[in-house]
């Protein structure tokens, strides 16, 4: 109770548990550490610490020579089991040691007063029924024997133990009757199936065939399960009674064959006992007959066993319908669990189409093609849209349907919920069937009704390559047409519309095409529409039109690639054809080509000056930009050979720093700093001493503030 107080109260003035905790000794750390020159073995040391533990001690052991000493003993170690039963009276342990204490006595009756004193303590217990009886067939009191046994099964009758050490003494007493007896008062509470086989097995160790088969029609009424169906067919068949076993597999069929989960079973050990009688017509039957009966989801065994059974008797085409049957068996089970899951019905497709049934082929396509998705957006319907494109395909291809294929694509295209979402496939590959039907008009007539519909790039396309195809070009620019009062932002169909105006040598229209493209207020890819709009002047040989384009798209965007191109195509103008001689085609005819040569360079440096003093003025923060732009200069330089001037790049070139600046993290928080490349222009070097200057005076103006504090 102190102990308790002094851990409850830390206040009291007790000591607490921290204080009187021992504290352990540190380990000694070994400075030493070479090997000893005596060497001490484990064993050593085990054998030394055996040796001096001390010897057990044992009580003296008693010798009893007397009659009265005999009795007073007895009577001194009944009264210890007395005390021990009055203060532990349901300790089973202390009424068995005292019942064989007593026995050892050899005073019998004691001993059988103390199980019976104990049978009124716990008469559920099975062990004391046990000992009890055991002690009554080992002294051989046979009828005190049997006496306790009645006693146990009329109390304990669910005991099967019990029951089975009972019979074993009148089997081993040779009382069959009697043990015969005793099995006909258990089966009369109905066992299990155990009590049951070891009832028959009982009579069939002594013979008694007609007993059993009684035994069994009990069995098999108490038991109505398919395992003992089976277990009395076996028996029947071991005894050459095979017209009996095969009622009885019928008599189980009858009775079975609404349980789903007996008739597997049943029917596989049925078709078993047939083959192993020579009867393989009946075994094939009844094969055929579970399958057709037992639901597809609990026959994964049947089916093997039916595989192996046409593979060792039947012939290829049998061989083959069982196993397209197993794995249609499969087949059928993964869509009944998940209709919606498309890739089984493409796998169960393939099957039907390797089998070339075409009614079954039409008829799970058909199922396949009902469960359509739940919701009406796009990622549900892109796999199962292609179970319409295969039907199409095996009505046209495999089954050489037309009209059966037509009608496929008319329906899968109203089914579609296009003011949501389309597919352009569908309508293409609708198009390109009836092209092959040399069906024009309804080609055309489905690719209207898809732009009319559901507009898309693919169908554009598609519908002026068709077109095109056939040497129709007003249909083209109609096309074209609707294709850009559709997508006026989509530079690829003013690219490609300029480009068919081109090749049919119509410029002015290809011209104006691309004058109607840039002027757009919005497009996708701007940079790739003014760049086919100069290449096109370029390949027209318009130097002056391209330099004003030049000029229109830096008044849009002064980017360092615009600039470079600038500068590319005035160091190249006018040198990209020939004469019949070799020699380059001059711009102007009446200036000599080293004048033109000089006069490209004098243009392309006055880009390159234009685009360093828009990046120097302008944009000083674009340093790297401008550093890229004085590198391509130098290049171009470089390509001028003796005409070009290196130093008028060079004095500009910058030099790179390396310098850190500081980071934030997400929340705002420093994080440290990194390291980034600075260029210096040497413009920016002339302009340092004025910022020292600066610096030093907000250095002065900070030291005179903390001064006049102090």
């Amino acid at each position: 109770m102190a102990s308790a107080a002094k851990d409850a109260d830390p206040n009291l003035g007790f000591l607490t548990k921290r204080d009187t905790e021992v504290k352990l000794p540190r380990p000694t750390r070994v400075k030493n550490k070479t090997p000893a020159s005596i060497q001490i073995t484990a064993e050593q040391i085990l054998r030394e610490a055996r040796e001096r533990q001390e010897p057990e001690i044992r009580p003296p052991k008693q010798k009893i020579t007397d009659p009265t000493e005999l009795g007073d003993y007895r009577l001194r170690r009944r009264k210890e089991f007395e005390d021990k039963i009055r203060r532990a009276r349901w300790n089973t342990r202390v009424w068995v040691k005292y019942a064989e204490w007593e026995e050892n006595q050899k005073d019998f009756a004691r001993a059988r007063s103390v199980w019976e004193r104990c049978l009124e303590v716990d008469y559920r217990e099975r062990t004391i029924w046990l000992k009890y009886a055991e002690f009554e067939m080992r002294n051989r009191f046979v009828n005190h024997a049997r006496n306790v046994w009645d006693r146990a099964v009329s109390l304990l009758p669910r005991v099967d133990q019990l029951w089975y050490k009972y019979i074993h003494m009148e089997e081993m007493l040779g009382n069959v009757a009697g043990a015969r007896q005793v099995f006909e008062r258990w089966m009369d509470w109905q066992p299990d199936r155990e009590g049951w086989l070891s009832y028959i097995k009982f009579e069939l160790r002594y013979g008694e065939i007609d007993r059993a088969r009684h035994v069994f029609e009990r069995f098999v009424a108490c038991h109505p399960r398919a395992t003992a169906w089976i277990r009395y067919a076996k028996f029947e068949m071991k005894n050459g009674e095979i017209a009996r076993a095969r009622a009885v597999y019928e008599r189980a069929v009858d009775l079975l064959s609404g349980e789903e989960d007996e008739a597997e079973e049943l029917f596989v050990a049925f078709s078993e006992f047939e083959e192993k009688c020579k009867e393989i017509d009946r075994a094939r039957c009844i094969y055929k007959f579970a399958l057709d009966h037992i639901p597809k989801g609990r026959a994964e065994e049947l089916y093997k066993k039916y595989v192996a059974f046409e593979k060792q008797y039947g012939d290829r085409e049998g061989i083959e319908d069982a196993i397209v049957g197993k794995r249609r068996f499969q087949y059928e089970d993964e869509v009944r669990k998940s209709p919606l899951n498309y890739d089984s019905w493409f796998d169960y497709i393939r099957l039907e189409e390797n089998v070339g049934n075409k009614d079954m082929i039409r008829e799970v396509y058909e199922r396949s093609i009902s469960n359509v998705p739940p919701a009406e957006e796009k990622r549900y319907w892109q796999r199962y849209i292609y179970l319409w494109i295969n039907y199409a395909l095996y009505e046209e291809l495999g089954a050489e349907d037309i009209d059966r294929t037509r009608e496929v694509y008319r329906e899968c295209i109203k089914l579609i919920p296009h003011k949501k979402f389309s597919f352009a496939k569908i309508w293409l590959l609708a198009a390109q069937f009836e092209i092959r039907q040399k069906s024009l008009k309804a080609a055309r007539q489905i690719l209207g009704n898809a732009i009319g519909m559901a507009p898309k790039d693919k169908i554009f396309k598609k519908y002026i390559e068709i077109e095109l195809q056939l040497g129709n070009i007003d249909r083209c620019r109609t096309l074209y047409e609707k294709y850009l009062e559709w997508a006026p932002a989509n530079c690829y169909a003013w690219s490609k519309y300029a480009e068919l105006e081109r090749s049919l040598s119509e410029m002015e229209r290809a011209r104006g095409i691309f004058e109607l493209a840039i002027a757009q207020p919005t497009l996708d890819m701007p940079e790739l529409l003014w760049k086919a709009y100069i290449d096109f002047e370029i390949s027209e040989s318009e130097f002056e039109r391209t330099r004003q384009l030049y000029e229109r798209l830096l008044d849009r965007t002064k980017h360092l690639k615009v600039w470079i191109s600038y500068a590319k195509f005035e160091a190249s103008a006018g040198l990209d054809g020939s004469d019949r001689d070799g020699k380059p085609q001059l711009e102007n005819g009446d200036i000599s080509y080293q004048e033109q040569q000089k006069e490209r360079i004098q243009r392309c440096r006055g880009v390159f000056e234009r685009a360093f003093d828009y990046f120097r003025t302008s944009a000083p923060e674009m340093k790297e930009e401008r550093a890229m732009l004085l590198e391509e200069w130098l290049n171009t330089e470089t390509g001028f050979a003796d005409l070009g001037d290196l130093s008028l790049v060079q004095k500009k070139l910058p030099r790179k720093v390396k310098r850190k600046r500081a980071i934030s993290s997400e929340d705002g928080a420093p994080a440290g700093y990194e390291e980034y490349i600075d260029y210096i222009f040497p413009d920016e070097v002339a302009m340092a001493p004025n910022l020292k200057i600066l610096e030093a005076a907000y250095k002065w103006k900070k030291q005179k503030a903390g001064s006049d504090e102090d």
